[in-house]
């Protein structure tokens, strides 16, 4: 059993979400345990997990619906992305070995790029160069200066074509563990405010260890994010984060407006061992992995 969580940059239309939804709900050994949309970064994100050939499958028809209905050549929203799909990260479950996840994360890409013309980068565990094994320095330049940093030699693709798709530009596949997606709202509409406590958190400018981070305007709640993604809970935990950047907001006289978890996440990143609540008030018990696994049948990871 194995998860894969497309990014896809669409979050405002939708009967294209609904589409994309459905495209991998189609089969039954498919099981969608999670989707969350964002307008303001104008992405969505789904949480799905099958055996390797129905994973591969959904995949596929995911792709077909995105090529159709998104243009980034017109796409706008506050996240990074270079790609229609823009990130697909496949997660090993219960006894999966991640070099199974690596071999999937290979087959899949190989088969979206002959069918879609669409480059793919290989990411984390697939990495096959080191500069390549980190998604922000794959992404970075964005859709926009893709072009250009695909006629750079190093910046080949693993596999497809070596220039952008026209309208779905590339994508980025590869295997890795789970992380948690963690944002944190803050009552200002000053977005260097979220944009400065993002550099003083992160891990690659001597922040927290495994946190990525950025600052974000929500301009339609009138307020900026400081969004990260905790890439190994054990090093750097919720409260840790949410303590750092609540005492970084506080030096620049700001309040934190609120919090959001996206997606799922592992009931230890979530959860409190000693008292065994939930480390946040408003915590959605519906986001746990395991329990979304158990709703659809499958025994509590070990």
């Amino acid at each position: 059993m194995i998860e894969a969580i497309p990014n896809i940059s669409e979050g405002r239309r939708q009967n294209v979400l609904q589409e994309l939804e459905d495209s991998l709900t189609r089969a039954d050994d498919v099981h969608l345990l999670n989707s969350s949309a964002d307008p303001s970064h104008n992405r969505s994100v789904f949480t799905i997990a099958a055996n390797a050939n129905a994973l591969s499958a959904a995949l596929i028809d995911l792709f077909s619906v995105a090529i159709r209905h998104i243009d980034l050549r017109v796409h706008r929203g506050e996240h990074p992305r270079i790609g229609a799909i823009d990130v697909v990260p496949i997660v090993p479950l219960f006894e999966t070995d991640m070099s199974a996840c690596v071999d999937l994360a290979a087959v899949i890409s190989r088969k979206i790029a002959d069918r879609f013309k669409v480059p793919i980068f290989w990411y984390e565990y697939s990495a096959t160069v080191s500069k390549r094994k980190k998604l922000e320095n794959i992404r970075r330049g964005q859709f926009e200066g893709l072009a250009d940093k695909l006629k750079a030699v190093e910046w080949k693709p693993d596999c497809g074509p070596t220039q952008p798709h026209p309208s779905a530009g590339a994508c980025v596949i590869g295997a890795r563990h789970p992380l948690v997606a963690f944002n944190v709202n803050l009552a200002t509409e000053n977005v260097f405010i979220a944009k400065r406590i993002a550099r003083r958190i992160r891990e690659r400018d001597g922040g927290l260890p495994s946190i990525k981070a950025l600052g974000i305007k929500l301009a339609d709640r009138g307020l900026v994010q400081v969004s990260t993604n905790i890439t190994d809970y054990k090093k750097t935990s919720i409260p840790k984060l949410l303590q750092t950047v609540e005492r970084e907001a506080k030096k620049l006289g700001v309040r934190i407006a609120g919090t959001e978890l996206i997606g799922l996440a592992p009931a230890n990143a979530v959860m409190s061992p000693t008292t065994s609540e939930p480390y946040l008030e408003d915590l959605n018990q519906e986001q746990i992995l395991e329990e979304q696994l158990s709703r659809h049948g499958y025994v509590s990871m070990p």
